[in-house]
């Protein structure tokens, strides 16, 4: 089937209030098959983009590939964009290529289970001390598992005698600081639920009626918790938020858990962090990104680093293409975006 074949042009099966052309043509990535868009409204033209693109095309509505450099690649070739439907919850880098005069909309809501999973697992993960005990399944050295007491010892400063010794610890109960209370902050906090943990909220401005601290409160918070988990937008406010002052006022053992964006900590005082042995961390992200093969923070003691996945799996396009298709069809219809993150002058 020919990529840029037209769907659903019967246009006069469903009256559509949008005062523009019909067909509207909808640029997406040559890397997503066209199957994937079969919800798109009707009176939508799809135009497929290759990588690079050869010739100027001429498209109402871009989705971008997931891949900014590929994006990037394409936005020169493209003519006539008024709408930008993101694939991804994080957009800081469109308004700028893209300008005023284009409306920008977001995939709120297509990251929260897969991140959300992915943040749960990364603490119980630390919590239950699977990076050692997979260097022990590795080496084949069962003996190996008494070094758990001598860690639990070190990292959280309890050096009480233990019988029998402590070879993990256990999430239910901790004191979780939740830095960031959008959509996956919330789905976050629905798993984080049946371990019944001492949950403080955090985002930008304080809202009474969700017991949500501001941002501002943050130093003050994080003495407290066990568990920080950081998962709000990179801007200019969050950009280095956790620095050497925020680490030396966390607790001795504290997990520090970035699913977020990687410039929001401050990659020379994490590694520092990590090297005293005070702190813990788990990270899909970091600054800079991909992170370079002799980078510290590869060989820091005490964390665990995936390549920026948390957010990719096999159910994620379907569900943050559904969420593009309803999108347009509300603008086709002349109905209010609930996703904009830049509204066109």
């Amino acid at each position: 089937m020919d990529r840029s074949l037209r769907i659903a042009l019967a246009l006069d099966a469903r009256p559509c209030r949008y005062s523009g052309p019909l067909p509207m043509r909808v640029g997406y990535p040559v890397s997503l098959p066209e199957e994937l868009f079969r919800d798109f409204p009707e009176g939508t033209e799809l135009v497929c983009i290759p990588d690079p693109p050869d010739q100027e095309i001429q498209i109402d509505v871009w989705i971008p590939d997931p891949y900014t450099n590929r994006a990037l690649r394409a936005w020169p070739w493209l003519r006539g964009v008024r709408l930008v439907l993101s694939m991804l919850a994080g957009t800081e880098w469109i308004p700028p290529i893209v300008g005023p005069r284009v409306t920008v909309c977001n995939a709120r809501g297509a990251h929260n289970i897969c991140t959300a999973e992915w943040t749960v697992a990364s603490i119980l993960a630390m919590l239950k001390y699977f990076p050692l005990y997979n260097e022990i399944q590795r080496e084949g050295r069962w003996k190996r598992r008494f070094e758990a007491p001598p860690h639990y010892a070190a990292i959280s400063g309890d050096t009480r005698p233990y019988y029998p010794p402590v070879m993990l610890e256990e999430l239910t109960g901790k004191a979780v600081l939740l830095v960031g209370y959008g959509s996956i902050g919330k789905e976050i906090e629905r798993m984080l639920a049946p371990f019944h943990v001492r949950l403080t909220r955090v985002a930008k401005s304080a809202r009474p009626e969700e017991s949500v601290h501001a941002i501002t409160e943050l130093d003050s918070l994080l003495p407290r918790a066990e568990v920080i988990v950081l998962i709000l937008p990179s801007t200019d406010e969050t950009m280095g938020l956790i620095g050497v002052q925020q680490f030396a006022l966390m607790q001795h053992g504290a997990l520090l858990v970035n699913a977020a964006r990687g410039p929001i900590v401050d990659t020379h005082a994490l590694v520092e962090a990590l090297r005293s042995g005070r702190i813990r961390a788990a990270i899909d992200v970091t600054d800079p990104e991909p992170l370079p093969e002799d980078h510290p923070l590869w060989t820091c003691p005490n964390v665990m680093i995936t390549p920026h996945i948390g957010g990719s799996s096999a159910q994620f396009t379907p569900r943050a293409l559904r969420i593009a298709a309803a999108e347009l069809r509300r603008y086709m219809n002349g109905e209010p975006l609930h996703n904009v993150v830049q509204a066109a002058i």
